[in-house]
């Protein structure tokens, strides 16, 4: 494969989602066609793609015909079946690699990675048995969290473990299935670090991002974060050890925790650009999803400098939508608002459908304004009959 892959050329993604969408759009604007692989051309990126192959993630013979259409083939969600994945090899590049998503997809290799790279992590343990349940139960600080292998994410296949006897009911709620027993922390605060690794090695990273939760779902991601220049420094010196040391060619986000005493534990890592990495298209030089272009093109990184003081971004879920059509004329009356629809048909409580960025003079109005957009969309709207008019009299 001849590198850099030039504008012109077709890129293949691996999934439809808002992610897969919003790479569509980095990649048209610079002159690339894409090619999708998903279920529907309903999905938010089968929408606005080139050409659609339409099968499921798992099927090696859809990604197989992916793989014949495109120069390279990049992902949007990790939890996808390696196997399937294999079939591109020799026909187009795969960014990022098999080695990469065997770690990130599996919480066991991705803990035993962390700790082999000598990163802080909190205590963790396997859990496949009932053998494993009461022998690590014994012992294991509690409260914990056990979480399944694989195909976890917002909070999905986790169960709280409050005492060693509960182990063993919360593995089988689970399915019985290989789980990773992890230590409950303490954290004040959760922060993400986007970084980028070219084809030649070269790393951009994005400053730590604040993140507030709700119900496991990522709900309010602001920066820069309010870290002291050594927190900085450690967080970007983390991502940049795992970039290094996953041999990344991609975008990376490392979700990290804080402590009370400043120091900082590893999360868990995706290998694709991240939610709340949305702040950067608004926020930063370059998006997180023109990266990924770049990236897996082999072309020259983009800057990584925030462009505006103050960037927030706040996620939409289909919650907003039962009572109604949100206001949106409301929402983006607030100054410094930005909305991102993702194009999905069905609104259903808990799924994301959106998310909306505000920029601010500082991180309190960037996130005071997002929030107030957000709020003002479930405030009733003003009828065309008694809106103002946009005329003078």
């Amino acid at each position: 494969m001849t590198v850099p892959i030039q504008p012109g050329a077709t890129l293949g993604i691996v999934g439809g989602g808002q992610l897969g969408r919003m790479f569509v759009a980095a990649a048209h604007r610079m002159g690339y066609r894409v090619c999708v692989l998903c279920p529907s051309p309903e999905e938010p990126a089968g929408q606005v793609a080139d050409e659609l192959v339409r099968g499921e993630l798992a099927d090696g013979d859809a990604v197989a015909k992916l793989a014949s259409m495109t120069d390279v083939i990049t992902l949007e969600f990790e939890n996808v079946n390696v196997d399937a994945l294999a079939r591109a090899e020799g026909h187009a590049w795969l960014r990022p690699g098999l080695s990469l998503l065997e770690v990130a997809r599996d919480r066991r290799r991705e803990k035993r990675t962390f700790a082999s790279l000598g990163l802080p992590l909190p205590r963790f343990a396997v859990i496949e048995s009932e053998e494993d349940c009461e022998r690590t139960g014994a012992d294991f600080p509690m409260p914990a969290v056990l979480k399944t292998a694989l195909a976890g994410y917002d909070g999905k296949g986790q169960r709280r473990i409050e005492s060693p006897e509960a182990l063993g009911a919360a593995w089988k709620e689970l399915g019985q299935v290989p789980t990773v027993l992890e230590a409950f922390v303490p954290f004040v605060g959760e922060l993400s670090v986007v970084g980028v690794r070219g084809h030649d090695g070269e790393i951009a990273l994005y400053e730590p991002c604040h993140n507030t939760h709700v119900d496991h779902v990522l709900d309010l991601s602001l920066a820069p974060a309010p870290l002291s220049p050594e927190v900085t420094r450690e967080a970007e010196e983390i991502t940049r050890a795992l970039l290094e040391g996953l041999d990344v060619t991609g975008v990376l986000c490392v979700e990290l925790f804080l402590l009370e005493d400043g120091r900082l534990l590893v999360n868990e890592i995706a290998p694709r650009p991240h939610n709340s990495g949305h702040l950067t298209i608004e926020g930063h030089a370059t998006s997180q999803f023109e990266q990924q272009v770049r990236a897996a093109c082999g072309l020259p990184l983009g800057s990584t400098r925030r462009v505006v003081p103050s960037v927030a971004m706040c996620n939409l879920l289909g919650d907003l939508w039962q009572a109604g059509p949100p206001n949106w004329p409301g929402a983006l009356a607030v100054p410094g608002a930005n909305l991102h629809l993702y194009g999905k048909s069905e609104a259903r409580p808990g799924r994301k459908m959106g998310h909306i960025t505000a920029v601010g003079a500082d991180p309190e109005e960037a996130r005071s304004r997002a929030l107030e957009a957000r709020a003002r969309l479930l405030e009733p709207a003003q009828s065309a009959a008694t809106a103002p008019s946009a005329g003078g009299s």
